[in-house]
C-alpha cells in the first residue's frame, strides 16, 4: 500500500524526499513524548528522556530553557531534523499551553502539515481546537495521532466521532486499537492488513508486526485472545461501513485526516505514524509572498525568519534566527540579500537543529529550517533571498491580552532592563511598548504564565532582578491611518499612546469604551489587533 502511495513529483528529488511539519496538541496528550520517539527511531537519539527517570534521564531533548525542564511543558518552538527511511523529516515541536500560542501561530506558517496529537481519554480540548482552527486558515494537511490508547479511553467511535464533530473534518481510521487500557493489546494496521502487536516491557522498542491476510487469517487467534479478536473483527467491519476510505488527495486538500492509534511512551503506533507522514505529508509547498509566490522548486534560494530565539546558549549572547527555506540549494558561505535593509549577509555559519544540539549546515534545501546566528539584524517576518526584493506574507503578529508595567529591581539598571525587553520583543516572547507619557515600559503578552518565564528568563539570562506591576491599561491596538490623521490623534490622546519595537504607533486603552469612542470620533484611524509581521 505504502509504495502504491507515493507521488511521482515534479519535485528536484532532493527537495521532493522531504516533509516539513509541526505536532500540535492540548497540553498533556503527550505530544513532546511522541517528538523524543520520532527521534528514537529516526536514529538521532539512542534513549528517549522517559519523563520518569532519575535525573538528567529524565530531561526530554527537545525542552532546553531552565524553566521547560523545571516544569515538564513546551515554552518555546524547537526544530529538529532527522532522517527516516528515504526521507528528510523537519519537525517543529510548538509549546502545548494556551499561555505561548503565539509561537505556535507563527511555527504554523513555516510548516506543510500538522500532527495533531489526542489524548484517548480526553479527546479534542480547547487548545487543539484553537490550533486546528488555525491550520484550518492555513489549508494545512492534517494527520491525527490518538495517544495514550494503554490507560482508559474512550470508545474509539466515540472519539472519531468527537473529531468530526467538533473540527468539521472527515476522518479515516489508518489502524483500529485491539482493546483499551490494560486490556490494550495493540493495533490492526487497516491500510497494510497487519497485525501490531505492543511490547510493554521495553518502552524503546519497536512493536513486533505480524503479516495477516485479512480479519479471518487464524493468526489472528493465535496471537490475540478470543474476545478481542472477535471485537475487533466486528468493530473494524463497522469502520469500513461507515467511514469514508483514505483518500490521499482529500489529505493533502486538508479535507480528511486519517487517524493512527497508539501510546507514545511505549513506542507504539509511532512508526506507523511516522510511515504515513512519509506517505502522505506534502512535500515542500510553494509560499505565499509579496509580489509574487514562491516556488520550491526555484533554483535561487529564499527563505524567511518564523522564530528568534535568544540565548540558546547562555555563555554567549547569542540569538538564532529559524530560517524555513523557501526554495533553491542553500550552501554554507552563500551571499543573500536581506530584502528589509536590502544589504548583503555572508551566512557562514548556519546550523541544523537537533533540539539544542546543533551542528553546522553545509546545505539545505527547500523545506528545510535552518538556524542563522545573527545580533539582531534578521527578526520575525524578514525574508532572505539571492537578489529578488521579495516579501514572504502572512505571519501575524497578536495585540496582547494581558499588559503590565516592567520595573528593574535596582534602578540603576533600567537601561540593561530597556536592552533585555527589546531583545525578547524582537523574539516575538512579548510585545513591548515605551508610552509616550512617563517612564518605564508596558509589557503585553497573550498568558499569564509568560511574565514568569521572562522575569526568570531576565534574571538567568542577564543577571538582571525585574518586577511585573500591574498597569492601568488593559489592552493595546496598533493604531494605523494617514500622517496627518495619525499626529492628530497622537496629539490629542497623549496619555494612551506608546511606540512598540518596531516605532508603530500604539493605542493602549482601559475599557472596550476606549476602543468605540475612537471608531465614533476618529473615522480617519484603524485600530487593529493584529499585525503582519512583514517589513
Amino acid at each position: 500500500m505504502l509504495d502504491n502511495a507515493q507521488k511521482t513529483s515534479a519535485l528536484p528529488p532532493e527537495i521532493a524526499r522531504r516533509r516539513t511539519f509541526a505536532i500540535i496538541s492540548h497540553p498533556d496528550a503527550g505530544k513532546t513524548t511522541l517528538t523524543e520517539k520520532f527521534l528514537l527511531f529516526g536514529g538521532a537519539i539512542q534513549m528517549a528522556g522517559q519523563v520518569r527517570a532519575k535525573g538528567e534521564a529524565r530531561r526530554t531533548r527537545s525542552d532546553f530553557m531552565q524553566m521547560e525542564k523545571d516544569r515538564g511543558i513546551s515554552v518555546s518552538a524547537s526544530a529538529m531534523s532527522f532522517d527516516f527511511k528515504e526521507f528528510r523529516f523537519n519537525l517543529v515541536d510548538t509549546p502545548g499551553h494556551s499561555d505561548f500560542s503565539e509561537d505556535t501561530y507563527r511555527t504554523l506558517t513555516a510548516v506543510d502539515a500538522a500532527v495533531m496529537v489526542i489524548d484517548g481519554a480526553k479527546g479534542v480540548e480547547s487548545q487543539t481546537q484553537k490550533l486546528f482552527e488555525v491550520c484550518r486558515l492555513r489549508d494545512l494537511p492534517i494527520l491525527t495521532f490518538c495517544n495514550k490508547m494503554d490507560r482508559e479511553s474512550r470508545d474509539t467511535f466515540d472519539i472519531i466521532d468527537e473529531i468530526q464533530e467538533n473540527l468539521a473534518i472527515d476522518v479515516t481510521p489508518a489502524s483500529w486499537p485491539i482493546g483499551v487500557g490494560r486490556e490494550f493489546a495493540g493495533c490492526y494496521d487497516m491500510l497494510n492488513d497487519r497485525l501490531e502487536l505492543m511490547d510493554r516491557a521495553d518502552r524503546n522498542k519497536v512493536a513486533a508486526s505480524i503479516e495477516i491476510n485479512g480479519l479471518d487469517d487464524p493468526k489472528l487467534d493465535e496471537h490475540l485472545p478470543a474476545d478481542l479478536v472477535k471485537k475487533l473483527r466486528e468493530e473494524v467491519e463497522m469502520a469500513r461501513e461507515l467511514l469514508p476510505p483514505l483518500d490521499p488527495q482529500a489529505v493533502l486538500e486538508g479535507h480528511m485526516t486519517p487517524i493512527w492509534f497508539g501510546s507514545a511512551i511505549n513506542s507504539f503506533g509511532v512508526k506507523e505514524l511516522m510511515n504515513g507522514i512519509a506517505t502522505y505529508g506534502p512535500e515542500p509547498q510553494p509560499q505565499s509572498a509579496e509580489p509574487r509566490a514562491i516556488a520550491p522548486d526555484e533554483t535561487k534560494v529564499s527563505g524567511f525568519v518564523f522564530k528568534v530565539q535568544a540565548n540558546m546558549d547562555p555563555k554567549h549572547r547569542d540569538r538564532v534566527a529559524f530560517v524555513r527555506m523557501a526554495s533553491g540549494h542553500f550552501k554554507r558561505g552563500m551571499k543573500l540579500t536581506h530584502v528589509r535593509s536590502k544589504k548583503p549577509m555572508t551566512i557562514s555559519n548556519p546550523v541544523l537543529f537537533l533540539a539544542s544540539d546543533r551542528e553546522l549546515a553545509d546545505e539545505a534545501w527547500a523545506g528545510d529550517i535552518i538556524g542563522i546566528p545573527n545580533h539582531g539584524q534578521l527578526r520575525i517576518g524578514d525574508t532572505l533571498t539571492e537578489g529578488e526584493a521579495l516579501r514572504v506574507s502572512g505571519i501575524p503578529s497578536f495585540a496582547p491580552e494581558l499588559l503590565q508595567t516592567a520595573r528593574a529591581g535596582d534602578p540603576l539598571k533600567s537601561k540593561h532592563l530597556e536592552k533585555a525587553l527589546m531583545q525578547f520583543a524582537e523574539e516575538g516572547a512579548a510585545k513591548v511598548f515605551k508610552p509616550a507619557f512617563g517612564s518605564g515600559f508596558i509589557v503585553g503578552v497573550v498568558g499569564a504564565l509568560q511574565f514568569e518565564v521572562l522575569a526568570s528568563r531576565i534574571e538567568l539570562e542577564y543577571g538582571l532582578p525585574v518586577r511585573f506591576e500591574s498597569s492601568q491599561f488593559t489592552s493595546a491596538r496598533w493604531a494605523q491611518g494617514n500622517r496627518a490623521a495619525l499626529d492628530a490623534f497622537i496629539k490629542a490622546n497623549p496619555l494612551h499612546i506608546a511606540h512598540d519595537n518596531d516605532g508603530d504607533v500604539v493605542y493602549l486603552t482601559r475599557l472596550q469604551w476606549d476602543i468605540d469612542r475612537v471608531e465614533r470620533d476618529y473615522p480617519d484611524i484603524r485600530l487593529t489587533a493584529t499585525k503582519e509581521m512583514m517589513v
